[in-house]
């Protein structure tokens, strides 16, 4: 068999399995990772002949994917803002919907200023990283409940070479004392806990703590919302992703906590994907 026909083989058992539209795209990401080359070189090679055991090994990758499994945790990585995470199941992946909290926040961090974020659950560090590393100049804190998920975004952070940045184990800002920040961001657990798309996709394989906050999805942004001022420097910006239905909800329990210029911003789809405040 060669590198054409197998990726030919893997496309239509993906698509039987479970049609996503991207079966050629994930069998060429998988094949490509295994023979550790790029997109150009399986086009350049399509009538190589491929060894016995790679054949094997691809088959094997394919089922995983076939059987749920997503592909940023069968490939190990994750590109996010341009850049690249290393991502496994003790992190949730990131999206391009999150890609909005990190535009959201640069659009607020002069580039000539230096200041302090907050990163809260940072996970595998994609949002705080996303944003150190186009300001260089921010002073970045990143936090998370999980050793594991931390011990993933201090890899990203060294793989990146950006030493600058924080790490914290912490339950959002419990072992954070009295500090306070320029900014504070977030993209924390917003699912209900009876969601049926927990049951679905992708969201099967994550971290149900990462996804999951309370019977209405709230709780953790109610939690944060109120002890956020408490963190928070005169002025200081606090912008929280959630889910599509929530924006309004989530712009209440801002202003009943005291914050003003209370903003919504627009995901890819025109969803308003994230809500940021000042506070007073």
């Amino acid at each position: 068999m060669n590198v054409y026909a197998a990726l030919q083989a893997a496309q239509t058992a993906l698509k039987a399995s479970n049609p996503s539209g991207e079966e050629k795209q994930e069998a060429q990401l998988l094949l490509a990772q295994l023979l550790g080359v790029n997109h150009a070189w399986l086009i350049a090679h399509a009538h190589d002949a491929l060894a016995a055991e790679n054949q094997q090994a691809f088959q094997a990758l394919v089922q995983r994917r076939m059987q749920g499994e997503p592909i940023a945790y069968i490939l190990g990585e994750r590109d996010f803002y341009g850049l690249t995470f290393k991502v496994t199941p003790d992190t949730l992946i990131p999206r391009p919907d999150t890609e909005t909290l990190v535009e959201a926040a640069l659009a607020k961090l002069p580039l000539a200023k230096n200041q302090e974020v907050l990163d809260l659950g940072t996970g595998s560090g994609a949002v705080a990283l996303a944003i150190a590393y186009h300001r260089p100049q921010v002073q970045m804190t990143a936090v998370d409940c999980s050793e594991k998920a931390l011990t993933i975004a201090k890899q990203n952070a060294q793989q990146l070479k950006m030493h600058q940045v924080r790490f914290v184990l912490s339950d959002w800002f419990d072992a954070l004392a009295d500090q306070t920040f320029d900014m504070i961001v977030s993209n924390p657990p917003y699912i209900e806990a009876h969601d049926a798309h927990l049951s679905q996709g992708d969201l099967r394989f994550e971290p149900l703590s990462a996804l999951v906050a309370g019977a209405d999805g709230l709780a953790d942004i109610r939690l944060m919302i109120k002890s956020a001022t408490k963190h928070l420097k005169p002025q200081g910006w606090l912008m929280l992703e959630h889910g599509y239905q929530q924006a309004s909800q989530v712009a209440s329990l801002f202003s009943a906590a005291g914050f003003s210029h209370i903003q919504h911003r627009l995901d890819l789809a025109g969803i308003q994907r994230v809500t940021l405040g000042q506070c007073r």
